[in-house]
């Protein structure tokens, strides 16, 4: 049962505070919280948190900290999928989230919290309900407020999806056209030590659908190789029985876009781009030589390549050049090499020199190179669609499948 659930800035500002129980939680766990967090800044903060007086749990998205305190022991995952849900929600209400964007619609993340919470425990978490609900925010809706003085965008009945059977689903699709989209979007995480070789590489993958489709219409998907995938996490339309046994999805799927899983591949062979670093060091000074090319052809062409590496402590100076793409040297001491695409003609090398600081002569810290690229039309992990069905639906309806990987902490060492 959570007692709390606050949304807090980057700077540790409370920024929503909705009390979910009678127990009051004073607002001064926060400061607890935060001071946790800046002690902890080096490395990623721990999703569960035990203080002198309560359970906390975390969840961090894009500048704004999800916090629930709870005095009571209670399954961790609940309280952090929750957590999740909530984000994705107001995700989906407002397109993004910031702390300028929660101020301006506080009223209505604060009414969005009080429908997915009861008493302490979740209650109405599907985005088709809370739509039904609560309005989503626009600009007509907005001037009437102000008109009106209102600031309420509370539904005046109870949805009629909310005693569906299937509560993900509204009960009447309007402008159905008849479409179904099935999107793999995997990140890729590699870690290679300083003699090239491969530590690591794991595929984090989703499955992301966008279906328009009439009536209440039932799909089945199933894989090529279903044996790969380690870790999934359903959306709650999925049948869990089809899966356990013959490893197929099936499922009611909701209106518009939703993800359907997650999954892990782990052990992973092989990576896209290779990356060799080398730095010397004597007489004050530091050569630097860094070339990027392709180590296995995806088949499909690689895009947005970025290395980047924050220099180390101490140096004075820094002159560093490309023989292809731009080198930016930031405010915060990271080197952003831009490459784009790799061309066929040469390989893209950065090179220079780092003056150390005066009075040393040797580096004694060596950088760590941080990848970024993006394939569009392929699954790096292998993970292959074999079939979609699609059942009570008046006409076939048109499918459309597509991939893209990207980095995600893919990591060279030097």
């Amino acid at each position: 049962m959570l007692q709390c659930v606050f949304l807090l800035s980057d700077s540790g500002e409370v920024m929503v505070e909705k009390q979910m129980t009678a127990h009051r939680v004073d607002r001064g766990i926060c400061g607890w919280f935060w001071d946790y967090v800046l002690a902890h800044a080096a490395g990623d903060a721990s999703k569960v948190v035990v203080s002198p007086t309560h359970y906390l749990f975390q969840v961090y998205r894009n500048g704004v900290t999800f916090l629930a305190c709870t005095q009571v022991e209670m399954p961790p995952l609940l309280a952090i999928e929750f957590l999740l849900r909530v984000a994705d929600v107001l995700t989906d209400y407002l397109g993004d989230l910031n702390e300028d964007i929660i101020k301006d619609n506080f009223v209505l993340v604060y009414q969005i919290l009080d429908e997915m919470m009861d008493n302490g425990f979740p209650l109405t978490t599907e985005p088709n309900i809370l739509k039904e609900m609560i309005a989503p925010p626009n600009i007509v809706s907005k001037m009437l407020n102000v008109v009106t003085g209102k600031s309420s965008n509370l539904g005046n009945k109870l949805p009629d999806a909310a005693a569906s059977f299937v509560p993900w689903r509204t009960t009447v699709v309007k402008d159905a056209s008849n479409e179904v989209y099935v999107n793999i979007v995997e990140e890729l995480d590699a870690c290679v030590n300083r003699e090239g070789a491969l530590v690591k590489c794991e595929a984090y993958g989703k499955i992301q659908v966008n279906s328009s489709l009439p009536g209440v219409p039932e799909l089945t998907l199933s894989f090529s190789n279903p044996t790969i995938i380690n870790d999934v996490r359903f959306h709650p339309c999925v049948r869990f029985r089809p899966w356990e046994s013959n490893q197929i999805l099936s499922f009611v799927p909701p209106d518009g876009q939703f993800e359907l899983m997650s999954y892990r591949v782990k052990k992973l062979k092989t990576i896209p781009i290779y990356v060799k670093p080398q730095l010397t060091s004597d007489s004050g000074n530091c050569r630097v030589n860094v070339m990027v090319g392709i180590k296995n052809d995806p088949g499909k062409p690689i895009d947005s390549i970025t290395v980047q590496f924050r220099l180390p402590p101490l140096i004075a100076s820094a002159d560093l050049t490309a023989n292809y793409g731009t080198v930016d040297i930031l405010a915060d001491q990271t080197c952003l090499w831009t490459i784009g695409q790799i061309p066929k003609d040469k390989a893209p090398s950065l090179s220079g020199n780092l003056r150390l600081e005066e009075g040393l002569t040797h580096l004694h810290t060596f950088p760590t190179f941080e990848v970024k690229f993006k394939i569009m039309g392929v699954a790096l992990s292998g993970l292959q669609i074999d079939k979609l069905e699609v059942k009570n639906t008046p006409n076939a309806p048109y499918k459309g499948f597509r991939a893209q990987t990207q980095a995600g902490r893919y990591e060279v060492r030097s």
